[in-house]
């Protein structure tokens, strides 16, 4: 197996791929396929950047050309410089495997046909089911044309300590979301702890909203420019966010807080929650990190339940030259206990609803929720267009902090939508 490394560098994605520790890797169990002769093999561009997940992936390369004889050739390739080079290498020079996004940015390959329809995969290896809401992310007009790997669930995170202390009970319902935050203003804690300083936070939040009340066909329409930021179906989005601003349930001044900071109120106690990924737990003291919790966003209209998970993908490039092998190695890899044992030093939950038990809590109690989800979207950077994501993002940043600007921030937005969508 040869490995050649390209470089890293790090951002809020690396960040979210790089963090966490070590993983020993798992039995990989017998491979039921024929012996391929020696000179065959595959190429991989791998954009990981944790230096545990490659280490494992190496040795599931190696495991695979053992039991198959099939070469494994792993190029790594900095996260950064692979969003450039694969507008290149998928065009000229794809490999055989690449490491990209699913959502939006994978249908803008998938409409160059850049892509391979692996819908083929998904059946052979009867992963519908295994992968229940989160099969939707490599969907496009129903047909696969990736594989979600790990992914973040977006929720409500709290201490239970600081919830038993203070007689707090978690909210399921936005009643109980209510009284919930008047509670806890009564004990001194800030109810919802949320830093807006690099914007998207406030965008999560609004994802979250718009799943609750909408659902995942009214969200995504809107993220496709198919829904207008000034159809009726959003204002209850708003007249709820209205609810909990003026009653004065977020951190005061939270454009001025980064998500680490306003992280770090929940770990000294000062906030009662936070809505965020399980990331939140590298801005919580290590002696508080036993109690954090997971709890999904509470349900508010009586439609499914749609969740915020945002995953990376892995693909098999249209031009690529040995689609049959590389179909094996994903099988091989995506094995529950494969893709978990990689996923683990990531601190990534596994899309898959059969993964095996985590050494974390907190990615097992997501594991759990996510068998439940009925439907995910990624998050609204990941699900819109580049442009509308950085004015939307900018927006719900302004709408927290000057909610009676309202209708002009709407308006905003949809001639935003308009002038992209080309409507």
């Amino acid at each position: 197996m040869e490995h050649t490394p390209l470089g890293s560098t790090a951002n809020r994605r690396a960040f979210l791929k790089a963090v966490g520790g070590s993983a020993t890797l798992a039995a990989m169990g017998g491979f039921p396929m024929p012996a391929i002769a020696q000179t065959k093999q595959i190429t991989i561009i791998n954009d990981q950047s944790n230096a545990n997940a490659n280490a494992v992936f190496a040795k599931i390369a190696t495991a695979f050309e053992a039991q198959s004889g099939v070469k494994v050739v792993i190029n790594n390739m900095d996260h950064e410089a692979n969003k450039t080079a694969i507008r290149n290498y998928l065009v000229a020079g794809a490999p055989d495997i690449c490491f990209w996004f699913s959502g939006n940015r994978m249908k803008a390959f998938v409409k160059r046909n850049l892509f391979d329809d692996i819908s083929d995969l998904i059946a052979r290896e009867d992963l519908k089911g295994p992968l229940g809401g989160t099969i939707g992310s490599v969907t496009v007009d129903g047909k696969q044309y990736g594989l979600p790997m790990g992914g973040t669930l977006w929720g409500n995170f709290y201490l239970k300590d600081v919830f038993e202390a203070n007689k707090l009970t978690v909210p399921t319902t936005w009643e109980e979301t209510l009284d919930y935050g008047e509670k806890a203003k009564t004990a001194g804690l800030v109810p919802l702890a949320m830093g807006t300083k690099e914007l998207w936070p406030a965008a999560g939040f609004f994802d979250e909203m718009n799943l609750r009340i909408n659902g995942l066909k009214t969200h995504m329409a809107l993220m496709d420019g198919q829904l207008s930021y000034l159809d009726p179906l959003l204002a209850p989005v708003f007249d709820h966010w209205d609810q909990l601003i003026k009653a004065g349930f977020f951190l005061p001044n939270g454009s001025s807080y980064g998500w680490q900071e306003a992280g770090a109120l929940l770990g000294q106690k000062k906030a009662g929650m936070m809505n965020l990924g399980n990331f939140i737990k590298y801005a919580i003291p290590a002696d508080a990190q036993p109690n954090l919790t997971f709890a999904p966003f509470p349900k508010i209209a009586d439609i499914g339940r749609f969740e915020d998970f945002s995953v990376d993908s892995v693909h098999i490039p249209a031009n690529a030259k040995n689609k049959e092998l590389a179909r094996d190695f994903l099988a091989f890899f995506y094995r529950p206990e494969n893709l978990s044992t990689y996923l683990e030093p990531t601190g990534n939950i596994s899309p898959r609803t059969d993964a095996p038990a985590s050494a974390d809590p907190l990615i097992n109690q997501a594991l759990q929720s996510l068998k439940t989800v009925e439907g995910t979207s990624q998050y609204y950077d990941r699900d819109t267009d580049p442009d509308m994501a950085q004015v939307g993002l900018n927006a719900f940043q302004e709408y927290m902090t000057h909610p009676e600007r309202r209708a002009d921030i709407l308006k905003r937005l949809d001639e935003t939508r308009k002038r992209i969508f080309k409507i």
